[in-house]
């Protein structure tokens, strides 16, 4: 078992109070480090260093930046394993997908890179006096506050572009999935960059968190993780009125219509579904299923389902591992007991493995709930665990999109039809974020991510991603003024 430190101002340092805090392996419980546990106390040491290194981050060129950011992308091409392996046993990612997924955010950093080379501003014709033309500028500090599910590819995807704009970052990863952080935090110390470019502090989110948050000394809170959290941390935000980049959860309607592709619509839903053990926010969160297809397509989902190996996330078979923690996994059994105490049905799963060695580890095994209702708690609020909800059947364009619009969130939608122009009307009914028509998942760092209503505020990844991390400046200038 090892103890860590926290990468602060360009130096490896614990906590201001000495104390730390034990993390755990989900796939068997046992614990694997010791992690500082920061407080306000690091927070202000952290904000200090990046307040005092933003002047000069942001002063250089930007091609200089770029060529930062293409370096940190081969880093990662070339410590994938290892990170991945981090992943694996921090979090549960099967090994099979841990290193690809690291290695796949080396493309954001390659992305910002070009991109950031070329987001110039423009000039706006007033008079021919006089000439106005807007800039764009890095924001300053920015808290990068991100969550659990995918420890290392989130925090990634925000730094890529707050870093290569010219921003200086404090990374507040997960406080139960920290170590993938402080490794990337080891392999960009060899970039020399201004001391205080780049901080990592570890510790809980009511603490660290609600610190950055508050700290006037923090321009930008980019935040993924629950809508419960995104609410405190606007509040705690309001309170300087500081920018804010929240993406937040949902729960995603899945539309099968009568004329689907039911074979690949099922096997698509089905690896989605339990992808990550069902911790992703675009995971399905209600299936529609039209009447006449009903029975074939639970059939076929289920089959597809039963085929998932679920076991110990370092073997290359496994395709499910464990829950990320032992309280998550108490909350989404809980969410199981509600279904069932409403009405709703088990068609599959469920259950925690009673065999060694999983026994000991956070698992819950892949289930599948029929019979569910627009009000039952299991329909409205986001799960996160692999736990299928299936609706009651369909038989009405129109009804159904009205149910699937009947939520807070509005992340993103399946929708899945032979018939495009039918599908197209849909997509423009449904208030989410991302509609993904007769496909199944499909994300680039050109694309941009986003979410209706309670999914949240601004945008992950394109252009409109990188506009988030900057401040739009407005310049006039007196063309007739002489010496």
């Amino acid at each position: 078992m090892s103890e860590y430190k926290m990468w602060i101002g360009g130096k490896w340092i614990g906590a201001e109070s000495g104390k730390t805090y034990p993390v755990f392996n989900p796939a068997n419980g046992m614990e694997i480090a010791q992690l500082p546990l920061g407080g306000k106390a690091d927070v202000d040491k952290a904000v200090d260093a990046a307040r005092k290194a933003f002047p000069i981050w942001s002063k250089k060129p930007q091609s200089e930046r770029s060529q930062v950011a293409m370096k940190i992308a081969s880093l990662l091409r070339e410590n994938a394993k290892e990170l991945g392996m981090i992943d694996t046993l921090d979090h549960g990612t099967p090994v099979k997908t841990a290193a690809a997924t690291v290695a796949g955010k080396a493309v954001n950093f390659e992305w910002a890179a070009y991109n950031a080379r070329s987001l110039m501003g423009h000039t706006v014709p007033q008079s021919p006096n006089e000439l106005a033309y807007l800039q764009h500028e890095p924001i300053g500090v920015v808290a990068l506050i991100t969550p659990w599910n995918f420890p290392l590819s989130m925090i990634l995807v925000k730094l890529a572009p707050a870093l290569t704009l010219g921003n200086t970052c404090i990374i507040k990863p997960p406080s139960i999935d920290s170590l993938a952080a402080l490794k990337l935090a080891e392999l960009l110390e060899k970039l020399e960059l201004p001391p205080g470019t780049i901080n990592v502090i570890t510790g809980p989110g009511s603490t660290v968190g609600e610190s950055l948050a508050s700290h006037r000394g923090v321009d930008m809170v980019s935040f993924t993780g629950s809508c419960e959290t995104g609410k405190q941390i606007m509040a705690l935000a309001s309170q300087t009125v500081k920018r804010l980049h929240l993406e937040l959860g949902g729960k995603n309607p899945v539309i099968i219509l009568e004329d689907a592709d039911i074979n690949t619509a099922a096997n698509a839903m089905a690896a989605r579904q339990f992808s990550n053990a069902g911790q992703i926010c675009a995971c399905p969160g209600r299936f529609y299923v039209h009447e006449k297809v009903y029975d074939e397509f639970l059939e076929k989902f289920t089959a597809a389902t039963q085929k998932l190996v679920v076991g110990d996330p370092g073997d290359e078979k496994t395709d499910m591992g464990p829950l990320v923690s032992a309280e998550h996994r108490d909350r989404v059994e809980g969410y199981i007991r509600s279904g069932l105490d409403e009405g709703a049905k088990i068609v599959m799963g469920g259950q925690k493995p009673t065999a060694l060695p999983m026994k000991n580890g956070y698992f819950v095994m892949p289930m599948i709930f029929t019979n569910a209702t627009q009000k039952m708690k299991i329909a409205r609020e986001e799960i996160f665990g692999p736990v299928a909800v299936f609706m009651e059947k369909f038989n009405s364009d129109a009804k159904v999109i009205e149910m699937a619009n009947d939520s807070t969130f509005g992340l993103c939608s399946y929708i899945w039809t032979r018939d495009m122009a039918r599908g197209m009307r849909f997509a423009n009914e449904i208030a989410v974020g991302t509609v993904w028509l007769s496909n199944a998942l499909t994300l680039a760092p050109e694309l941009p991510w986003t979410g209706y209503k309670e999914s949240g505020i601004g945008e992950e990844n394109s252009l409109y991603g990188l506009l988030e991390y900057t401040n739009l400046k407005r310049v006039h200038v007196d063309l007739t003024l002489t010496k």
